[in-house]
């Protein structure tokens, strides 16, 4: 059975890093069935390997500065940029500095979970 949502409140220092991949961890913050935000740490060099999924995606990116792809665009993205993914597009990262991104997703990644 899948959790339904997180609590109300959720504070970051209580939660575990989970790995994500060569040189990546992340953070499930908050989350419902229609909507979760994940923290994602990367190392210098980390990629985000190209990828789809059928969820909506929005992300922020908190620090350092990343080589996104979106579709066939391309861009480097610093701290207070952000993209969108549309539900089946594909998408990834490289890591050109050490940073944090802020992904959003609708409906939430259970499979995160």
């Amino acid at each position: 059975m899948k959790p339904e949502s997180s609590h109300s409140f959720v504070e970051s220092a209580g939660i575990s890093w989970k790995n994500a991949g060569e040189g990546m961890k992340r953070k499930i913050l908050s989350y419902d069935s229609q909507i979760m935000m994940v923290h994602v740490e990367f190392i210098k060099g980390a990629v985000g390997t190209i990828h789809t999924h059928p969820h909506r995606q929005i992300t922020f990116v908190e620090s350092g500065k990343f080589e996104v792809r979106v579709g066939d665009q391309k861009r480097v993205l610093s701290k207070g940029d952000s993209f969108i993914v549309a539900p089946d597009v594909p998408h990834g990262v490289i890591a050109l500095e050490a940073g944090e991104l802020v992904d959003v997703f609708t409906p939430a990644r259970y499979d995160f979970l």
